[in-house]
């Protein structure tokens, strides 16, 4: 079930397709200080709601979950992924899940913490538990690097060798 109601539809900028998609959320996520490692894994974004005055974000991807292992967490997306973005923090987080031994838990905020290289990235559930990571597990050195892994993944989807 879509958590984008009609007054959300009605109030959102909306963006379609995968490379502006990905342009408007990676620009998002460097604004608030946060990595756009943590959506650059998506493949094939199809579509991206943002509401400025409440930095509502809705984007929806094509296939049904995306699961993505980082250095030290894994991390899954529904087809749909919804969250208010805030300076360091994203928080009502719907559709992301993570796991680190066993079991997928849901989470419901994400926040950034400290200042570069000893940074922190810090995944919080509904029940309040929480675990960090280094924030250098979810960021890439440099927009080239970033932009390698992106090429990659259309080329791979589109069954390419680039």
């Amino acid at each position: 079930m879509s958590m984008v109601t009609q007054d959300i539809r009605a109030k959102a900028e909306v963006c379609y397709g995968d490379e502006t998609c990905r342009e408007k959320i990676i620009s998002l996520l460097t604004e608030k200080g946060l990595p756009s490692g943590l959506i650059t894994v998506l493949e094939e974004i199809e579509e991206y709601r943002y509401i400025k005055d409440t930095g509502f974000v809705s984007l929806k991807h094509n296939s049904k979950r995306k699961d993505h292992k980082f250095d030290k967490v894994a991390v899954c997306y529904d087809n749909e992924v919804t969250a208010y973005f805030e300076p360091n923090r994203i928080r009502n987080l719907t559709g992301v899940k993570a796991k680190e031994f066993l079991i997928w838990i849901t989470l419901s905020e994400i926040y950034v913490s400290g200042d570069i290289p000893v940074a922190l990235i810090t995944f919080k559930t509904p029940a309040g538990f929480s675990k960090s990571f280094p924030l250098s597990s979810f960021t890439f050195k440099d927009e080239e690097e970033a932009n390698e892994v992106h090429e990659a993944k259309i080329g791979k989807i589109k069954g390419v060798k680039l």
